[in-house]
């Protein structure tokens, strides 16, 4: 058997940082805060002030380094209440654009997906999500009065974001370039962003971080570089690009990040996430 590490107390967990060269400067209220938080999720923030000896960088604390952490947790919220208003506008064009075009239920033809659908695996992914939400209303609903067949647009409040990236993949051609007309992009561009936003997303529900983060997915057709791409600039930028509401997105998301980013600006580093100085006139819609 590979040993693995022996679980510490909170005090020990204080020497080990002060050993590595990590300020405290109130231990009751470092105690307090690894209480509640782990020490192995909070560890991952301390990556920026690593030196390759192990050691922080001098001056590196532990106040800041939880501040940072807040600020991801925050921003996080912020990111993942825009993913929910583009996740329901995409459920709603897919589900109009496409029963309009073939049908309530002609998500059953292959022959309306390209050649790369796969319908077994499609129609496993529907069987499961049906299974695992039979209780609920609209389902039970559906299985009893329809004999489990349903329409599109109620199918779709079942999809994860994962299986509308993919239903949008697997559209012919033709009908990628309709649905990414709405949004003024090149369907091919789309294709990856919805990618990126199924990962930023997962990433998101499970409270994962997103600060000095290189994410797998790499969005297309962004000009920036593939440094930004791969940080959470590149993925601030996706987001706004799916965005339905311009307006919206002024007056709420950007007010949101533009007050949480002043108030964090003593603990952060725009460099750790790949925004440019200008960051909010570059968001902000005029």
């Amino acid at each position: 058997m590979v040993l693995v590490k022996s679980p510490v107390d909170h005090e020990e967990l204080i020497r080990i940082l002060k050993n590595h060269g990590c300020i405290i400067k109130d231990e009751i209220s470092t105690i307090r805060i690894l209480s509640q938080v782990d020490y192995y999720r909070i560890s991952a923030y301390f990556l920026p002030f690593k030196q390759e000896n192990g050691r922080y960088r001098q001056g590196t604390s532990f106040e800041q380094v939880y501040r940072i952490y807040e600020f991801d947790r925050r921003l996080r919220n912020i990111l993942y209440g825009a993913l929910e208003t583009i996740e329901i506008a995409l459920r709603t064009r897919l589900a109009y654009f496409f029963s309009l075009k073939y049908g309530s239920l002609g998500y059953l033809d292959s022959n309306n997906f390209n050649a790369h659908h796969q319908s077994d695996k499609f129609n496993e992914n529907i069987r499961r999500e049906i299974e695992r939400h039979r209780n609920i209303p609209f389902v039970r609903h559906h299985l009893e009065k329809y004999e489990g067949n349903f329409p599109l647009w109620v199918l779709m409040e079942l999809f994860t974001f994962g299986m509308l990236s993919y239903f949008y993949s697997d559209l012919k051609t033709s009908d990628q370039k309709q649905i990414a007309g709405i949004y003024g992009a090149n369907y091919a561009d789309v294709r990856s962003w919805l990618r990126c936003c199924t990962d930023i997303r997962n990433i998101c529900a499970h409270y994962g971080r997103l600060y000095y983060r290189v994410f797998s997915a790499t969005p297309a057709g962004l000009p920036v570089s593939i440094n930004a791409k791969r940080r959470l600039w590149g993925a601030v930028l996706v987001i706004k690009a799916l965005y339905p509401d311009q307006d919206k997105w002024n007056r709420e998301v950007m007010q949101e990040m533009k007050k949480l980013f002043d108030q964090y600006a003593d603990s952060i580093s725009l460099y750790h996430i790949a925004f440019p100085e200008n960051w909010f006139s570059i968001l902000n819609n005029e």
